[in-house]
């Protein structure tokens, strides 16, 4: 009789745990479609890396491109447009959708495609924040000229254009690489987090066997 009782109350609680929602799982059908946010400041970072490259080109046109990435801000702006498409996909269980798997697979490409050229940009304006930083500029006729050792007569020399005052050289384009680098690291950081919760809710599920409920023990 006791275990006719205890056998029909694991039935119930079996029948209970299965009408009831699982919280994992409804809350990964909510967290699995890609964060809003993370698209939002890949589109944000990306359009300040492009509008801080313009403004260096505004002091002077002579610099180059890897040296005024506007190419990489817009890059990363259309990654967080494939990122909002995501978001807004109708999310299914084990992406049965052709759709959602699709982008999803191409935001994850262009997240990774997004995070080296970020590191890469990061290198660069690294490298010319270095030099930047110990310019000694003067302007001889249309040009600034400018060196790294003044007093080396063999030193390297890096002539500018269209520059309205030589100073901005060695105050201002300093601190534009140095913008440039901070903005780059966030957006590599952004880049990293998104490819991790994607490859995260993808792959990072393991099959530990069944469960086999007590009341089919005894």
């Amino acid at each position: 009789m006791g275990r006719g009782q205890k056998g029909s109350s694991d039935m119930e609680k079996l029948k209970m745990r299965e009408e009831s929602p699982e919280p994992e799982r409804g809350g990964c059908r909510k967290v699995c479609r890609f964060p809003l946010l993370l698209a939002l400041l890949q589109l944000l970072l990306g359009v300040a890396v492009a509008v801080v490259a313009f403004l260096k080109l505004s002091i002077t046109s002579s610099l180059l491109v890897r040296e005024t990435p506007h190419w990489a801000g817009i890059i990363l702006c259309l990654v967080s447009v494939v990122g909002l498409v995501l978001y807004c996909v109708t999310s299914h269980p084990d992406e049965r959708s052709f759709l959602q798997y699709a982008v999803k697979l191409l935001y994850f490409i262009l997240c990774s495609i997004g995070l080296v050229i970020s590191v890469l940009v990061i290198a660069f304006a690294g490298h010319h924040y270095t030099q930047a930083t110990s310019f000694a500029c003067e302007r001889k006729g249309p040009t600034c000229v400018c060196t790294m050792e003044p007093q080396d007569p063999i030193a390297r020399t890096f002539s500018y254009l269209d520059v309205d005052d030589c100073g901005y050289l060695t105050s201002d384009l300093p601190m534009f690489f140095l913008i440039q680098i901070l903005l780059n690291l966030a957006q590599a950081l952004v880049c990293a987090a998104a490819c991790f919760i994607m490859w995260k809710n993808r792959y990072q599920v393991f099959f530990a066997g069944l469960q086999i409920p007590s009341w089919q023990k005894v």
